[in-house]
């Protein structure tokens, strides 16, 4: 999988565009800017939003040439990211220090997905923010029809609302809903998608 992104990544042009998801766009409008972290960041347009809107950014991912890509823009924006190369096994931070976490089309194997999310979950403060949008399962029939709709096409990388609640367990869930939306993110995200959105706040321990 990683030759896979390193190859998508090495084009030119920013295969999913250079402007930021519109969930995690209008969700961090909304909130206070501190420390965010975003994995599986890719090129670097959710990364590069937020530095431009205050934050203190953190991502992560893979793929050396998402990384070269996602710094080429920053350059161009005139922001600084920290960006690791790496994967989930090799990335670690302090527990609880993050105010957002971002998990944008962050889908991993089925097997690795809770354990994955739990270590992503430790990092985040409590009270800080949890902003995630993904595909959901009922998608294989969109992208199916339409490969330029994107997403994984094993059903156990997809997402559903139990696995969300069950992933996240330590979680106030303000919005937490599957929607059917036309996406319109460059070139791999074009098309009727089925997607699943979160927005919850990690519970405060007594």
């Amino acid at each position: 999988m990683k030759t896979f992104w390193d190859e998508r990544y090495k084009a030119e042009k920013y295969v999913y565009g250079e402007t930021p998801n519109a969930f995690l766009a209008s969700k961090l409008a909304g909130l206070k800017p501190g420390k965010i972290l975003l994995p599986a960041e890719g090129e670097g347009r959710n990364a590069v939003f937020a530095a431009k809107s205050g934050w203190e950014v953190q991502a992560f991912d893979w793929s050396e040439e998402g990384l070269k890509k996602a710094e080429k823009l920053a350059d161009k924006e005139k922001v600084h990211i920290s960006y690791q190369l790496g994967a989930m096994e090799e990335i670690h931070y302090e527990p609880e220090t993050f105010d957002a976490l971002g998990l944008i089309f962050a889908h991993f194997p089925e097997t690795n997905r809770r354990v994955y999310h739990q270590k992503l979950s430790d990092f985040l403060k409590p009270g800080g923010y949890l902003i995630l949008e993904g595909f959901s399962k009922a998608h294989l029939q969109f992208n199916t029809e339409n490969p330029k709709a994107g997403g994984p096409k094993n059903e156990g990388m997809l997402f559903s609302l139990e696995d969300i609640r069950n992933d996240f367990p330590d979680f106030h869930w303000e919005l937490l809903e599957e929607v059917q939306e036309e996406l319109k993110e460059g070139e791999f995200h074009v098309g009727k998608a089925a997607l699943i959105r979160a927005f919850g706040r990690k519970k405060k321990t007594n």
